[in-house]
């Protein structure tokens, strides 16, 4: 597998920038080409081949046309684009001198100087640290609990998409699996894990979210858990830059995870390092509690089966957000939230935060069975809006299907892009203004068997700065990569 080197179909010409990326998926049966059955029937063969083919059909030019299968067993990727390997686990090293660490994740993108993009990259490792041959390195000063295995690295990477150094951002932190970007230009990565202090080898309480300064390596000493925004296996989180409100997302089950908002103490303000001076109890941590048309109280978010579906949202306080005794999605009765199967990425834009659940299948929940849903929450109006659905993927081996949406980032070339997290291939996914589902990458890394292949999880996906750039991570065996080529307005 290439280091750093660009495989290319054809010389990419590279388009101006269009600004602003405002969406609105509200969809169809006819238009939903990634939702498979999306509405209890069968997909047209038709559609299936248009996406196939990389979306061209009757509805006019769609993505950036099929993807081209790479003779180094990488990234099949659309005519006319091009990648780069940026970091490798066991392949690149640190400055220090160690290896990149393992199990790639969530990733943000800043701009640097000199033109360079600095880019936060999770690691989402679990358990303790002599499980994985290759964890964060223990950097000094930057380190949590010394016997935790995950945290973050920073990448800088120079105009021209060379990668010049990746050094550790923060050290000692556990499954750090998504987070989100604030409006100040920092970082914050979130813990899907809440072991407690003697659990699993952990020495230092779990299950917090830490804030992490790409440009200013001084700002990340003596890491200090945001505590304010609760103890749970967080997945990501996203600031409303008016409000100062943050939304954060739980990924569990049993009961299914939940939905929140953080609202600041009367007089904060937002800016750098000044998440780490709240008192641990500062502001109020609240769930998420949906109602539909008729005001009927929504137990689950799979119970939504058309795009276009609208709930009123109201916020309920959680009453111990440490969850010292029971963990906080415990501490709610049946009647008093609103939960979802893996609620993963967010993405602020368009004036509110665009939310994934991953899936939801078989017992997983009450409602009808799917393989992704996309919302978007309006915080001005105080609505939740299904803007995507992917019905149940029957053929997960099989070119075209998509499932199992993940990470998500709005494009500045319009639409949004989702990282695969399912079953067989794993796809980057786009998606128009009008919820039609195209591809724009395929993991062609198996580290199953030819008999039986099996390819990482997409993760990580974002643009850089002057949206040139889509960066995306395949967690395994752990690699960073960068991508170019002709964007198109969706």
């Amino acid at each position: 597998m290439p280091t750093s080197s660009a495989v290319s179909r054809v010389s990419p010409s590279r388009r101006s920038v269009v600004a602003g990326a405002g969406i609105a998926l509200t969809g169809s049966a006819g238009i939903l080409a990634g939702a498979t059955g999306a509405f209890g029937t069968q997909e047209r063969a038709a559609d299936r081949k248009d996406r196939e083919d990389g979306g061209a059909g009757h509805d006019g030019p769609l993505g950036h046309g099929p993807l081209l299968p790479d003779p180094d067993g990488v990234l099949a990727l659309p005519a006319g684009f091009t990648y780069r390997v940026l970091t490798h686990c066991g392949v690149t090293r640190l400055e220090s001198g160690e290896y990149t660490p393992a199990k790639h994740d969530g990733t943000a993108a800043f701009a640097g100087p000199r033109g360079r993009t600095l880019l936060v990259n999770n690691h989402e490792l679990k358990g303790p640290r002599s499980d994985w041959e290759h964890p964060v390195p223990l950097a000094e000063g930057l380190v949590y609990d010394p016997a935790a295995s995950g945290g973050c690295t920073v990448v800088e990477v120079s105009k021209d998409g060379e990668r010049i150094a990746e050094w550790v951002g923060i050290a000692g932190t556990s499954t750090n699996c998504a987070g989100g970007v604030t409006p100040w230009g920092t970082w914050l990565t979130c813990e899907e894990n809440s072991d407690r202090a003697g659990e699993n080898g952990m020495t230092r309480d779990h299950g917090y979210v830490f804030e992490v300064d790409p440009h200013d390596r001084r700002a990340n000493r003596d890491p200090r858990p945001i505590k304010a925004l609760g103890r749970f296996d967080h997945e990501a989180v996203v600031v409303d830059p008016g409000r100062g409100h943050m939304y954060l997302t739980e990924d569990d089950s049993d009961p299914n995870g939940l939905l929140f908002r953080w609202v600041p103490p009367k007089g904060f303000r937002h800016g750098r390092g000044r998440l780490r001076t709240l008192a641990d109890d500062a502001g109020t941590l609240q769930a998420f509690r949906c109602f539909d048309s008729g005001g009927r109280f929504v137990d689950d978010l799979s119970r939504a089966v058309r795009p276009g579906t609208v709930y009123g949202v109201d916020w309920v306080d959680v009453p111990d957000r440490d969850a010292r005794e029971v963990p906080v999605r415990r501490q709610f009765t049946g009647d008093e939230v609103t939960r979802a199967r893996k609620l993963e990425g967010m993405w602020w834009a368009d004036g509110g935060a665009y939310v994934v659940a991953s899936y939801a299948r078989d017992m997983d929940s009450p409602g009808q069975p799917h393989d992704g849903q996309v919302w978007f929450y309006d915080p001005r109006h105080r609505t939740l809006t299904l803007k995507l659905r992917f019905g149940l993927n029957g053929d997960p081996q099989a070119p075209g299907g998509f499932d199992g949406p993940d990470n998500i980032t709005v494009s500045p070339h319009g639409g949004v892009i989702i990282a695969e997290d399912g079953e067989g291939l794993q796809h980057l996914v786009g998606a128009d203004d009008r919820g039609r589902t195209f591809p724009i990458a395929r993991n062609e890394v198996n580290i199953g068997t030819e008999e039986e292949p099996e390819y990482g999880e997409f993760t990580g996906v974002c643009f850089s700065a002057d949206g040139s750039t889509l960066f995306a991570c395949i967690q395994e065996p752990g690699i960073m990569l960068a991508v170019t080529g002709p964007w198109r307005r969706h």
